[in-house]
């Protein structure tokens, strides 16, 4: 039985195990101090089997009926077993045997908190920090409590205080990161790591967090430098090699990203978000073997990843096979069907087919989708052009410039349009709105119906502009 323990216990409760297996296996009764108990019920927790722990528990309770450290343990495995009405009976016998033990409060206050019965929880955890020496653990758990309710600002207060008590919680850091996050505050929060690793210069999971805030601020080369910092400290860090990577693809330095990717390989199991990413760079590099193989790679580990699928098609669709692409566009599709992206991605491929009504169609989608989206727009529109339906163009136009009021290539576009239908004050006046919102973007008109280059009225009206 000697290679079972394996979770650094000492002699003597190797010994208590031992013995009260043996006692079990003899259907006897022997007895045990409060603190061989302990042992037991520890040795059985740290090997997961909560059942066992229990039973030991009782046979605790039975021969110390007045320990409340065996009421208490009880509880946290009732707790485990959802077994909630028993976990607060002897959690209510422990408080009579000894109400100074936080650990009570601290149990009662999880219970609370899972019902979603945040005050009773808040109460209960305060009586705890009072009780417990050590307190940064209730601080977290209060942290918690005050994110459950919604209120990011209080429960950083209590972060902050958790820290203070013990610079080592990791849980505290990373819960403080995504605090911040949900306020998007990266600049308090980088103010917060920056002062943190003044005093704590070897804190990995701070450097990863500042890295993170600066990559949010698209302070991409300081991420960089913090991502080092924190590979540097723990050299296995491979969520911080990840995040390096995308860092460096925002930089569009797509080679060095495929060596960082590759680095979280020695670190942890190969997963299908690295496969896609890694994809994403070749394809990037227009290296689209390469790009396709890594994507498959990824779609071959996890089915339902959209953004490989999608990856795939982009590979051919640069290749020009466009009916295999939209394949793959579809599939990526049938995983995200909101994904204007994609949509875009299949009006375009339809369109080069020829198929326009199915482009039409989902071009509709991308506008409906993402209405800011100026180039689908654009496209929508050129497509009912080329089809002679000029009345529809300059409708969907209207609508483009109805939801972005800023964009001049809208404008440039009425123009070209109300020219063709022959409507020429309407498209002076749309010109004279074009140029208002940029002069320089004047030759989008030209480049749509060169002869207008010929025009003397428009050229003098965008003579007069440029100046």
């Amino acid at each position: 039985m000697e290679e079972e323990f394996e979770f650094g216990f000492t002699e003597d409760a190797k010994f208590s195990v031992e013995r009260y297996e043996e006692m079990i296996r003899n259907h006897d009764q022997y007895f045990f101090d409060a603190q061989a108990f302990e042992n037991i019920i520890d040795y059985y927790i740290e090997k997961n089997d909560p059942s066992k722990a229990l039973q030991v528990a009782e046979y605790a309770r039975n021969q110390h009926p007045f320990a409340a450290v065996f009421l208490i343990k009880q509880a946290q495995l009732l707790v485990i077993g959802n077994r909630v009405a028993e976990a607060f009976e002897a959690l209510e016998k422990a408080a009579m045997l000894e109400a100074s033990d936080p650990d009570i409060y601290l149990i009662r206050g999880n219970l609370y908190e899972s019902m979603e019965r945040y005050s009773e929880a808040l109460e209960n955890y305060e009586k705890a920090l009072d009780l417990a020496e050590e307190t940064d653990e209730v601080l977290l758990h209060i942290a918690y409590v005050y994110q459950n309710m919604g209120d990011y600002e209080t429960s950083i207060t209590y972060l902050k205080l958790c820290l203070k008590q013990n610079m080592e919680n990791q849980d505290a850091l990373y819960e403080l990161a995504f605090c911040y996050d949900v306020l998007d505050n990266q600049e308090e929060s980088i103010t917060f790591y920056q002062q943190y690793i003044d005093n704590e210069p070897y804190s990995y999971a701070a450097w990863y967090n500042l890295g993170n805030a600066f990559t949010k601020l698209g302070l991409f080369e300081k991420a960089i430098d913090a991502y080092d910092y924190a590979i540097l400290i723990k050299d296995n860090f491979a969520s911080a090699y990840f995040n390096k990577g995308n860092a460096l693809v925002n930089l569009e330095k797509y080679a060095e990203a495929i060596e960082v990717y590759r680095h979280t390989f020695e670190y942890e199991q190969p997963n299908a978000d690295t496969y896609c990413a890694i994809g994403e760079c070749y394809e990037k590099l227009e290296q689209m073997d390469d790009a396709r193989a890594f994507y498959k790679k990824s779609v071959k580990m996890d089915p339902k990843l959209a953004d490989a699928w999608f990856g795939i098609g982009v590979t051919l669709d640069f290749e020009e096979r466009y009916f295999e692409a939209l394949h793959f566009y579809k599939k990526a599709l049938d995983l995200d069907i909101a994904n204007a992206d994609y949509w875009f991605a299949i009006a375009d491929a339809e369109y080069k087919l020829g198929h326009l009504l199915e482009a039409e169609h989902a071009y509709e989608k991308v506008v409906e989708l993402n209405p800011i989206d100026v180039d689908a727009w654009l496209d929508y529109s050129s497509i009912l052009y080329e089809q002679q339906r000029l009345d529809d163009a300059i409708e969907v136009i209207a609508q483009a410039i109805k939801n972005n009021p800023d964009a001049a290539e809208l404008y440039y576009r009425m123009v070209a349009y109300l020219f063709a239908k022959g409507d020429y004050n309407e498209a002076l006046s749309h010109l004279e709105m074009a140029l208002t919102a940029d002069p320089d973007k004047h030759y989008i008109l030209f480049d749509y119906l060169p002869q207008l280059q010929k025009n003397k009225v428009i050229v003098d009206i965008i003579n007069r502009y440029m100046k």
